[in-house]
């Protein structure tokens, strides 16, 4: 199941083509402009396991580089850079990875 299909299709383009570029990607605008932002807890939760494609609990690394294309197919994968800043902004225990509770702050950020 793809994130898009719980957004609005106009909202998600415009934000895929917000970071279309590398290195453009900021999580805070992105999430803003897809209408992430403004769903509820439980929409945010159903988005993490999405997002989570292992379904391990937690959003790991690799998963963060693919992020753009849980929303399109087609999207770009994140930078390195990206994707580190990203990770970091979300992980605030450390651990390396982004849990459920960690995405939604980030989310609603």
């Amino acid at each position: 199941m793809a994130l898009a299909a719980n957004l609005d299709a106009g909202k998600v383009k415009a934000a895929l083509d917000g970071c279309a570029a590398a290195d453009s990607f900021n999580y805070k605008k992105f999430f803003a402009a897809c209408g992430l932002a403004s769903k509820s807890a439980d929409e945010i939760k159903v988005a993490f396991g999405i997002v989570d494609q292992d379904a391990s609990g937690y959003i790991e690394e690799e998963e963060l580089k693919l992020f753009l294309q849980n929303f399109s197919a087609s999207a770009r994968a994140l930078t390195d850079k990206e994707t580190k800043e990203f990770l970091a902004a979300g992980d605030s225990d450390a651990d390396g990875k982004i849990g459920v509770d960690e995405f939604a702050v980030l989310v609603k950020a």
